[in-house]
Formats: structure tokens, C-alpha cells, sequence
């Protein structure tokens, strides 16, 4: 079981996230928004961070960028209907992320959480 924290502004979309990522074992943290994220991570570790992009107060790749320089171990996934932003090598995304392109069936972000959490 990871820990993962879930950062994603859509309340319907982070209630499906948690449910479908609970069903598969995990432990989730949700917020609303990249800020109240980060305050989290500092306080205590996680196993993957889990975020979409657009955010209200801090977007996902501040956020990612912010993360990974507290825990550079910490696992990344970007959930976002603009893959081409952090795509960009100009946005600072932290070069290993994950990302997975909106629509998604829960079952395919299931997979590739559980993938990129037994890589080494």
C-alpha cells in the first residue's frame, strides 16, 4: 500500500480518484489545491504525488517542482487535459514525471500508479 497525495481542483474528479485509488489499496490524502498540498508534503512523506496541472494558488508543475526538491525520491504523475504544457521543456516539470492524459478510465490511472510505484 502507497501513500499517495492527491492534488486536483474538480471535486467530482478527485472524489473518483480516491475512491478508485482506495479500492486499490492505496492511502490518500486529497486537496483542492496545489498550496494546501504542499503545506502537507512538508509535514510528513509520501510515495507519489498525484496532480493535475491547472490549479487555483499553485499549479501542479510548481508544485511538482516544490516536492521533488523536499523529497527528490518522490514519484510524480500528472493528470491533465494539457499534456503539451508539461510536456514543455521550458515548464520545469521534474524530467521523470508521469503523465496521463485526460479522459483516463480509473482503471487505466489505477495501472499506471501501480507501474510507476513498483519502478525503481
Amino acid at each position: 500500500m502507497a501513500r499517495i497525495l492527491l492534488a486536483e481542483d474538480d471535486e467530482d474528479m478527485r472524489r473518483f480518484l480516491v475512491k478508485a485509488l482506495e479500492r486499490a489499496g492505496h492511502e490518500v490524502v486529497d486537496f483542492d489545491n496545489g498550496a494546501d498540498a504542499y503545506g502537507r508534503l512538508r509535514e510528513e512523506p509520501f510515495s507519489l504525488l498525484l496532480t493535475d496541472i491547472v490549479m487555483p494558488e499553485m499549479d501542479g508543475i510548481e508544485l511538482a517542482r516544490r516536492a521533488s526538491e523536499i523529497d527528490p525520491d518522490l514519484k510524480i504523475m500528472f493528470i491533465t487535459g494539457f499534456a503539451a504544457v508539461a510536456l514543455n521543456p521550458d515548464s520545469n516539470a521534474p524530467r521523470d514525471a508521469k503523465i496521463l492524459s485526460k479522459p483516463f478510465h480509473l482503471r487505466e490511472l489505477v495501472r499506471e500508479v501501480d507501474k510507476l510505484l513498483q519502478a525503481a
